[in-house]
């Protein structure tokens, strides 16, 4: 069967929305949109109204799209004062009914136990983002599993990592799209949805980091076989790129931009001297901009970024880190890779998207969050599992049904996170 879901990100420069089919393990973008943020700064919502008003934007987007309402979503926030606890739980696995024997292990027992993990342990000011599942164990801690699924057992066990953030970062996020009538089926740190969209089996099984590039921050995270296990967030990003085009040559914020993005280039090395735009600076003043000199800018801001992460990273650990995901818009630019070897060596590659529809990394949080669902969708036992019903499946085939306003429903909190309870 088909799975269909819709993920948003809420980012400090883009709001970003992907509405994905999840087909026999494989992903296929059915439509995407990304539209200026607004209201919303560092990841965090500042003005409710403005934010609204972007992310609504976004959804009509790909609401024409597709001709069908978009009711159900996953989406992300932010992961300051992000706090990782190992949890353990273990419930006992009743006889069947039947045959009074040992009966296999059901979905619906790895969500018991997983709700146990979280069952009055989390404090008053902090809600839970993930409970990420390390290991089961089948009757003592010496047989242990990934999935227990059709393993028969007498008494099921769990180690995890419990993530949890303060509340106001979980609230303020969900509580908004409540009031737009979006049910918000789960949530997650847009790190996870980074590991996901770009992890392998050799990246699950050892030390790895993932180095997102945003517009205001850059985030670190640190993965132990495929656990997130710690982030931080660094205060710089591809904004202050902008800022130095703008002071340095004079232009406004928007043409500074337009300069980074289409002309400069993140390693001098590549810039050619001979390459002249010109440009209307802030007083209306024709200027000529030199590559090689624009370049050595956004090369001095990017060397300081990813100097900063390699710092933080060994914050976060001392051990060795085998693998380095480098993502994020800035990640995109040409030159990047040189700026990359000249901080952390040969061998570290910035990744891009390789999914049809999406080949912007802008788009990688948002596709590793579907990812990151549909793997504990299956883990709960929920293969035929979708955010949209058959009707609407049918729409998308026909591509007649009419958008109609939004609803107003409200969104319940979930003590065990926002898929434990359907």
């Amino acid at each position: 069967m088909k799975k269909l879901y819709a993920s948003i990100d809420i980012g400090s420069d883009t709001v970003k929305v992907l509405v994905c089919e999840i087909y026999k393990d494989k992903m296929n973008v059915l439509a995407s949109s990304s539209v200026k943020s607004s209201g919303i700064k560092k990841g965090l919502i500042v003005d409710a109204n403005d934010a609204s008003i972007c992310i609504r934007k976004a959804i009509q987007e790909v609401e024409s799209m597709l001709g069908i309402k978009i009711e159900k979503v996953l989406v992300s926030v932010p992961s300051y004062g992000a706090d990782f606890s190992v949890g353990t739980a273990f419930i006992d696995i009743d006889l069947d009914d039947i045959t009074k024997e040992e009966r296999c292990v059901t979905g619906k027992d790895v969500l018991n136990v997983l709700q146990n993990v979280g069952y009055n342990k989390i404090a008053d000011d902090r809600e839970l983002v993930n409970i990420l599942p390390i290991e089961f164990y089948l009757d003592d801690i010496d047989h242990s599993v990934k999935d227990p699924k059709g393993e028969k057992c007498k008494r099921l066990g769990v180690k995890t990592v419990v993530v949890t953030t303060p509340k106001i970062n979980v609230h303020s996020v969900v509580s908004l799209l409540s009031a737009m009538g979006l049910d918000v089926k789960d949530i997650t740190f847009n790190s996870i949805g980074d590991y996901y969209e770009f992890k392998s089996d050799d990246i699950d099984n050892s030390i790895s980091a993932v180095i997102n590039i945003g517009s205001d921050t850059t985030t670190v995270s640190l993965f132990i076989k495929g656990i997130l296990a710690k982030t931080s967030i660094i205060n710089i990003g591809g904004k202050n790129i902008d800022n130095d085009i703008k002071y340095i040559f004079k232009v406004d914020i928007l043409e500074a931009r337009e300069l980074k993005e289409k002309f400069a280039i993140a390693h001098k090395r590549y810039a050619s001297s001979n390459e002249i735009i010109e440009v209307s600076n802030i007083n209306g003043e024709m200027i000529k901009i030199n590559q090689y000199e624009i370049s050595e800018v956004v090369m001095e801001r990017v060397l300081e970024i990813l100097n900063f992460a390699k710092k933080e990273l060994k914050v976060l650990t001392n051990k060795e880190i085998s693998y380095i995901i480098i993502t994020g818009g800035v990640s995109e630019m040409f030159g990047f890779k040189a700026t990359v070897d000249e901080v952390f060596g040969p061998g570290i590659a910035p990744v891009s998207l390789k999914t049809l529809g999406i080949r912007k990394n802008q788009f990688s949080s948002c596709s590793g969050m579907i990812r990151f669902f549909d793997e504990k969708v299956n883990l709960r036992g929920k293969p035929n599992y979708s955010m949209f019903n058959k009707s609407d499946e049918e729409d998308l085939i026909s591509s007649k049904k009419k958008i109609t306003n939004f609803s107003n429903r409200s969104i319940l909190g979930k003590v065990f996170g926002y898929f434990f309870d359907n």
